[in-house]
């Protein structure tokens, strides 16, 4: 069955011809990880020349950890983002602040931990336009390749905020994934990079990951 609404953010984007590849193999998203604390860390000048080489239907996400006004509206002015992914602590006076300042569309990942942890998306709700759920790990802000676990995820379904659902997702279990918890979109990065190259994309696997959650094998 094709799951053609299902939106696919491939993540970690390090380099121009990984992002012409997922565009070309059918993302909706890529995403340029600006946090310094990311091994898929990226330049303000390699993401203006990545997203300059990108078709206009691609959206591109910025991967923001805790960051400053100042260093954000840089970021924006110069390099072409259509969404804000704020994958920090930042509380919801800050995620208010900085949706009304720049306008954009907002997803804000939420590491839960438990069932306990999902309170914490109450005080998001009218502020974000997405969820993104991704597991929790301790000095880890995302792309760890642990599993999320997709009970809490449908327990999320609850507050009624579109669920982007990331966490160890890979060409072999997407499609599991997507037929337990009907997320908007999946999200993936260490799943379809190249063993023990974390800045370099596989692309088999990157086509298997987008087919499979598209629902066309």
């Amino acid at each position: 069955m094709k799951n053609k609404n299902v939106l696919v953010k491939i993540c970690g984007i390090t380099n121009t011809e990984d992002a012409v590849w997922a565009a070309n193999l059918g993302a909706d998203f890529i995403g340029l990880n600006f946090s310094a604390l990311s091994k898929r860390k990226i330049s303000l000048e390699k993401a203006k020349e990545i997203t300059e080489q990108l078709p206009n239907f691609v959206k591109v996400v910025g991967v923001f950890l805790d960051p400053l006004l100042p260093e954000l509206e840089k970021i924006i002015k110069t390099v072409k983002i259509s969404v804000i992914q704020l994958h920090g602590n930042e509380s919801p006076e800050t995620t208010k602040e900085i949706k009304e300042k720049f306008g954009l569309e907002l997803w804000k990942a939420i590491r839960l931990s438990n069932e306990n942890s999902l309170n914490s998306i109450q005080s998001f709700c009218g502020i974000i336009d997405s969820l993104m759920l991704d597991t929790f790990k301790e000095e880890e802000p995302g792309g760890t390749g642990q599993t999320f676990d997709w009970d809490l995820s449908l327990k999320a379904k609850n507050y009624n905020v579109p669920l982007i659902l990331a966490g160890g997702l890979n060409p072999d279990n997407v499609q599991a994934a997507i037929k337990k918890v009907d997320p908007k979109g999946v999200d993936v990065a260490s799943g379809v990079e190249k063993e023990n190259h974390p800045r370099k994309k596989d692309i088999e696997k990157l086509r298997l990951f987008i087919q499979k959650a598209k629902g066309l094998l």
